[in-house]
């Protein structure tokens, strides 16, 4: 079986460089490593993805800049195989990664999202477990081994802290490809996705099995848009939405957590003296605002 490895790409490059080879040198050999470069400016990238000489990995560069959305539709646009992940240009693929994904989806052939356990790293790559990996893990639904969830309390729980990773996400293409990425998202895009195909009656695979190095660093898009607040405006926006949604299908639980978005408010008030230290006063009203909302 093919995989599909999407790597939407713009970024630092020494750390783009480290998750290529982190896919080329996995265990499981039959994949596509898809990149699609949105204009990152250095010359030097199509020369180095030619030099890899390997008929797995296709280049192509945007003309025009996307934005991180725009890019991971356009690389949805691109999908080939019945096994899709959208990778991170920072993150690192441990050498089991696909072989992993490949049992699992064999095993559990009704999943149509995979989350496999997770190792946090920070910017220079040593161990990170902060204040978010903390509520993640405390969120995460109890259990051992690989287990199915859906339905209602799924997306309850997920509505009421976000304890995914993204890039180490696994889909099954079928369900990616139908639901996409909702564009007027640039922040909480991926919780959308998920819930999405949850709301349409997906089971996601969770599993404990750690093959993924998650790289969390303070320059990271939504930590500046964090610090700054903007990204609460889209959040707040994202939950007023998801509780309609929520209410149309009956699921009251789920709508009632996606009005009280207790974990949203409580991180933007962790983030309000940071902010004022910073003398970021636009972004302390932006904190201010979404934490009494």
């Amino acid at each position: 079986m093919t995989v599909d490895v999407l790597f939407p790409y713009y970024g630092d490059v020494a750390l783009m460089k480290l998750a290529v080879h982190s896919v080329l040198k996995q265990e499981y050999t039959d994949f596509r490593l898809v990149v699609v470069d949105d204009g990152y400016p250095d010359d030097s990238i199509p020369g180095w993805f030619a030099s890899l000489n390997d008929p797995r990995v296709s280049y192509q560069r945007n003309e025009k800049n996307l934005g991180a959305n725009g890019n991971y539709r356009k690389a949805l646009s691109l999908v080939e195989n019945e096994l899709v992940i959208v990778m991170g240009a920072d993150d690192v693929m441990m050498p089991n990664y696909l072989q992993w994904l490949v049992d699992r989806a064999a095993e559990f052939p009704e999943a149509q999202i995979f989350q496999p356990g997770v190792f946090v790293i920070d910017q220079h790559g040593a161990p990170a477990h902060g204040l978010v990996e903390q509520i993640k893990d405390r969120a995460r639904p109890k259990g051992h081994g690989p287990r199915l969830l859906s339905g209602e309390k799924l997306a309850a729980s997920l509505l009421g802290s976000n304890w995914l990773y993204f890039p180490s996400i696994a889909w099954r293409a079928e369900a990616i490809t139908k639901h996409n990425f909702r564009p007027e998202y640039n922040v909480v895009q991926d919780l959308a996705l998920a819930l999405d195909i949850i709301m349409d009656g997906g089971s996601l695979l969770l599993d404990d099995y750690a093959c993924f190095q998650y790289r969390r660093h303070s320059g990271s898009d939504s930590s500046v848009k964090a610090l700054e607040g903007t990204r609460f405006a889209e959040e707040r926006a994202f939950f007023t939405q998801m509780a309609k949604e929520m209410d149309a299908k009956g699921w009251k639980r789920a709508a009632a957590v996606a009005r009280a978005h207790l974990s949203s408010r409580l991180h933007a008030g962790f983030l309000l003296p940071r902010a004022a230290l910073n003398k970021k006063w636009s972004g302390v009203k932006n904190l201010a605002t979404h934490v009494v909302r």
